[in-house]
């Protein structure tokens, strides 16, 4: 059975801020939508006749975007995605976003903001499976001093 991710642990959650990530912080979102969005468990925000899981995942975006940009953060890419070329083949995803935050502590604020919080039924609806990697840029000089 394959394994699916969809929010972080407290594991993981305590790892990240065991990093210590210091100024901007980017973070790497790799989506793989439902065909069908499931508003299952949370049918206040469903659309009267179904969508597919890339329109509730547009729904979620165009709710986002306001508490993004009011946080500091902005989307610096969203791509299609799809097979990968250096990786398992049988994997696959369907959009890749890089979103910029200021600080750790932003994204935070940002994450737990209860109106944003609101629209995370989208997303919910929205995704079969995902990965969110927190980078912290270093640049090509700098890659030792990791």
């Amino acid at each position: 059975m394959e394994r699916t991710y969809f929010e972080p642990t407290q594991a993981s959650g305590a790892a990240l801020f065991k990093r210590n990530l210091a100024g901007e912080v980017i973070m790497l979102n790799m989506l793989r939508f439902r065909d069908v969005a499931d508003y299952t468990e949370f049918p206040e925000i469903a659309p009267p006749s179904p969508i597919s899981g890339r329109e509730a995942f547009q729904k979620y975006i165009d709710h986002t975007m306001p508490f993004l940009k009011e946080s500091g953060g902005e989307v610096l890419l969203l791509g299609n995605g799809g097979p990968f070329f250096i990786g398992p083949e049988e994997e696959h995803w369907d959009l890749v976003m890089l979103v910029k935050q200021n600080s750790l502590e932003s994204f935070v604020a940002f994450a737990s903001h209860d109106a944003y919080l609101i629209g995370m039924g989208h997303r919910s609806a929205a995704i079969q499976d995902s990965r969110l990697l927190p980078l912290e840029e270093c640049g090509a000089h700098n890659i030792l001093k990791m």
